[in-house]
């Protein structure tokens, strides 16, 4: 049985007995980590005004990752465009091109990635940001076009430098552009999976192929966490659930160690939130997780799994990912 590649979303959680410094070290050592284990791609995500987060200068943590890494694609996951001027973007993706030739995704997003008061009074953006979306990829993309005589503007180094595009999403929006566009489209279904199985199938009955992409390539992201046994993995996965109640609960903030019982943490109004947001995961011993990621790969036909494993524990992180990657061998 030949099974779709895995990729990792490292969220670069600052966890509460560590620092940025640590967390941006940790995310180096676990790129090293997964392209040993033969994962396809490193991805990041840019967020704002998260202090468990530190990953928003989302290019910059790229070009640290990329410098501890040599085969494994490195990418975002993603930039959230409607925040920056499309030439921007072009001028860093460009930067990181030329730097890891042949290695670089540029994922984009029309998601806020922050809070209102930040969108509005320290990003200087309305709510009416992602408008232009559409036209704001498509102006990105030219920026990469090989150079020629023409008078046009150049985002300098971008001209010519191979770039992976991706549209990432957790609605139909997104879904219908990437196919639009002939592009891979990414689902963010560790988070938002409400619209996954309507999105895939828009995606796929709507793709046009393009000179990057004759098929569709579905991407579709899951919580896994895989321990020894399901015990210790249930444990594990304590610190994810933390977070995301933080969430629901307007109090985001670093990342918790695990717990023994999360009914002493929440309420089981806010269970049935959290788990409804968490309802894509594959958690467990290694036959477990295995058999769960065969499912949703039977369910979604995805063509590439993004792992979202947020532990707490960098050893127990990285063990958690080489059970995950031995049992899906």
């Amino acid at each position: 049985m030949t099974r779709p590649p895995l990729s990792l979303l490292d969220l670069v959680r600052v966890t509460d007995t560590g620092s940025a410094r640590q967390s941006l070290l940790k995310a180096r050592t676990i790129a090293a980590h997964v392209e040993g284990l033969g994962f396809r791609r490193f991805l990041v995500a840019e967020h704002h005004n998260m202090t468990g987060i530190a990953s928003a200068a989302v290019s910059v943590v790229l070009a640290h990752v990329g410098a501890g890494t040599s085969t494994i694609r490195i990418g975002a996951a993603g930039v959230m465009l409607p925040f920056h001027a499309p030439y921007v973007i072009a001028e860093q993706f460009g930067t990181l091109g030329q730097l890891y030739p042949g290695r670089v995704d540029l994922g984009l997003g029309r998601a806020p990635g922050t809070d209102g008061a930040t969108l509005v009074r320290a990003l200087r953006r309305g709510g009416d940001a992602g408008d232009r979306f559409p036209q704001d990829v498509v102006e990105l993309m030219g920026y990469f076009a090989p150079d020629d005589d023409s008078p046009r503007i150049r985002a300098v180094p971008a001209p010519g430098t191979d770039m992976g595009f991706i549209i990432l999403g957790s609605s139909h929006f997104g879904a219908l552009l990437a196919a639009e566009l002939g592009l891979p489209y990414a689902f963010a279904s560790h988070f938002a999976p409400d619209a996954l199985m309507d999105a895939l199938y828009l995606y796929r009955q709507n793709f046009k192929p393009s000179d990057r992409l004759a098929k569709p390539h579905a991407m579709v992201a899951v919580n896994v966490t895989c321990a020894d046994t399901e015990a210790e993995a249930r444990r594990l996965f304590t610190t994810p659930q933390q977070g995301f109640l933080g969430l629901i609960r307007n109090a985001r903030g670093l990342s918790q160690p695990p717990v023994d019982d999360m009914a002493q943490v929440w309420t089981p109004r806010e269970e049935a939130q959290v788990m409804r947001m968490l309802a894509c995961h594959a958690v467990g011993s290694p036959d477990q997780v295995r058999a769960q990621l065969d499912a949703l790969v039977a369910q979604t036909q995805a063509d590439e799994l993004i792992l979202a494993t947020d532990i707490h524990d960098l050893e127990a992180r990285k063990h958690s990912l080489t059970l995950t990657a031995e049992a899906w061998a």
